[in-house]
């Protein structure tokens, strides 16, 4: 059986001008590629991951065959191609094309059906798509491409939330496997809101990962996530800018401490950071606030 090459290696069968890269930033089990690629004819081999395809400039006639006819559509910016893992296929397109790939391991995708569908990956079969017209796909794609781009404090824990919702698109949209019902997720326990809560607080000088929050709980991201939001009226990473925030005000109330020491103490990327987010959410500069604290 042919090994299954990872997104690093990808290029070996499909060549082309790398333009972006998410892994030097470690994302966990999500990796972003951008490419230009002039017109091909490729062979694809057994591949790691599932791959959605954005295109994002050019048009093209884009097909696709594995072990049968070709298929075959036409392919331009806002649609997508659906690549399924561990499985051969030939491609090809005749125009150049600028696309966006990302890379959504199995153990993700399984982890999901497991724990949010009650549905082990063995049991899901992503569809090849060679053209699809899904506004969601392509709008979580540029969320990533965004943070790639731009990413401020609290990275993690917001890849690690798009991650999930891109699961359950893709599990619901893309597979061939019946879901269960919803079920009810509950609350945290007051146990478990005690530990998350001392954990935020002590660790906010530091970028604090989704992962780390939901395993904190013993439960799983997406569990740990509708618990959170019933017990907290919010995302949790939403929650954590608001500490951030929090901690902020009090130590601006202190005029021996600078500024740039404050956003570093409280877990911002750096001042201009910790200044918008003011701006944001409480309407004022960090200045600003401490100049009103002081003559109040």
């Amino acid at each position: 059986m042919n090994s299954l090459i990872t997104p690093d290696e990808v290029p070996r069968w499909i060549p082309g001008r790398l333009t972006l890269d998410s892994s030097p930033l470690g994302w966990e089990e999500t990796i972003l590629k951008g490419y230009r690629y002039d017109s091909l004819d490729v062979e694809i081999p057994t591949m790691r991951d599932y791959m959605i395809v954005v295109y994002r400039s050019g048009v093209a006639e884009m097909s696709r065959r594995s072990g049968g006819p070709w298929q075959s559509a036409r392919v331009e910016p806002g649609v997508v191609s659906v690549l399924t893992r561990a499985e051969q296929s030939q491609w090809r397109w005749d125009k150049g094309i600028n696309v966006s790939h990302l890379y959504l391991s199995q153990s993700a995708v399984a982890r999901v059906a497991g724990e949010v569908f009650d549905k082990d990956v063995r049991d899901v079969e992503m569809q090849d798509m060679v053209r699809s017209e899904d506004p969601v796909l392509p709008a979580l794609v540029s969320l990533f491409e965004n943070e790639l781009k731009c990413g401020l404090v609290g990275g993690q824990i917001y890849v690690d939330a798009l991650k999930a919702q891109l699961c359950i698109h893709m599990l619901r949209q893309y597979a061939k496997v019946v879901f269960r019902d919803y079920r009810n997720y509950g609350r945290l326990s007051r146990a478990q809101c005690r530990l998350v809560v001392q954990y935020i607080e002590e660790h906010l000088d530091k970028n604090i990962s989704l992962q780390d929050l939901a395993s904190l709980s013993q439960l799983s991201v997406f569990a740990f996530m509708r618990k959170f939001r019933a017990d907290f009226q919010c995302a949790p990473h939403a929650y954590v800018l608001a500490q951030r925030v929090k901690r902020a005000q009090q130590q601006l109330a202190r005029p021996d401490i600078p500024l740039k020491v404050v956003a570093a103490n409280c877990g911002f990327s750096d001042q201009s950071h910790m200044t918008r987010v003011f701006r944001r959410m409480l309407n004022v500069t960090p200045a600003e606030y401490r100049r009103s604290s002081s003559t109040a």
